[in-house]
């Protein structure tokens, strides 16, 4: 049973986190967003959802160690598992400058969740710094985007369904996240403990698998419909989201525990490595591109790593 309720949750998690970057993308569009806003802001908080629910849900259920691994173990699916694919398939532009910005906040949150996470608690007031770290942010991205649009004189996108309809999908998919991280969770905490493994790598392999599976579909129908923007900006958006908004969510909710301290010396380090690895191949900013070979080269590491995990 558990690996049913494993898979009817991952199931759930993909056609509700899909249902919700639609309806949200639509919403958008009705209000004359550009799509570098949408993918920094909208699709990232979108495709974090399963992420939200899941460690929310986690956290309720006395396992924190699964809460934080999922959000790691996601992080570090994003760029070795969801961008390696991607650009192994079809090579990424990443010629917008503003993703050095981005990429500085995703380290700053991670260095931010390893400072707080040395105690062996992330709190109350951490979780609200956590928060207000991603309101400013937000802030700053939206009014920074906006001005790009408005000097570029950017064309906005019409919404290819009525409001009403979007909004629907974005209650529905709500909805289908809340049940699909109950069923992935319930399924993973008994695969963990009939396998004999720590919460902490359930969490960072299996759990963050499943969460990520939203950030795959949508990053390659972004860059599938030539939209490069929302593609890396989704990936790197929501990193920042998993941190800031689904940690600072679950520690105001209800403080987590770090009880495996693998997850401090071993898993946000390699989150770290990751992310430095994918500004090198990124560089030059102006013009530069994650060709095939580079994708390869983040997919088997992280291959690699889910591999000595399970070792």
């Amino acid at each position: 049973m558990a690996i049913v309720w494993l898979i009817a949750g991952f199931i759930l998690l993909f056609f509700s986190g899909d249902w919700l970057v639609k309806g949200s993308v639509a919403l958008s569009r009705h209000f004359k967003i550009s799509t570098l806003v949408i993918g920094l802001t909208v699709v990232a908080f979108g495709t974090s959802a399963p992420e939200l629910f899941v460690s929310v849900k986690a956290a309720f259920n006395g396992v924190p160690d699964l809460a934080i691994g999922n959000v790691v173990g996601s992080n570090i699916a994003n760029i070795g598992l969801i961008l390696g694919l991607v650009a192994m398939i079809m090579p990424i532009p990443t010629r917008n400058r503003t993703v050095w910005f981005d990429w500085t906040i995703m380290i700053v949150a991670t260095v931010l969740l390893m400072f707080f996470a040395y105690n062996g608690t992330i709190g109350f007031l951490e979780g609200i710094v956590f928060l207000v770290s991603l309101g400013l942010y937000l802030i700053w991205s939206v009014f920074k985007a906006r001005r790009k649009s408005q000097s570029s004189e950017e064309v906005f996108l019409s919404a290819d369904i009525s409001i009403w309809k979007a909004l629907f999908w974005v209650l529905v998919s709500v909805v289908g996240l809340y049940y699909g991280a109950e069923w992935l969770v319930r399924g993973a905490t008994t695969l963990a403990l009939s396998w004999g493994v720590s919460d902490r790598i359930i969490g960072i392999s299996v759990v963050a698998f499943g969460t990520s599976v939203p950030e795959l579909a949508t990053s390659m129908m972004a860059l599938y419909r030539k939209e490069n923007d929302i593609s890396v900006g989704n990936i790197i958006g929501s990193n920042i989201f998993n941190i800031w908004a689904v940690l600072g969510v679950t520690a105001v909710i209800s403080p987590l525990q770090v009880n495996d301290k693998e997850m401090l010396s071993q898993d946000l380090l390699i989150s770290i490595g990751f992310a430095v690895l994918l500004l090198l191949f990124m560089l030059p900013l102006s013009r530069g591109v994650l060709s095939r070979w580079k994708g390869a080269i983040l997919f088997l590491l992280y291959i690699l790593y889910i591999y000595i995990l399970f070792a």
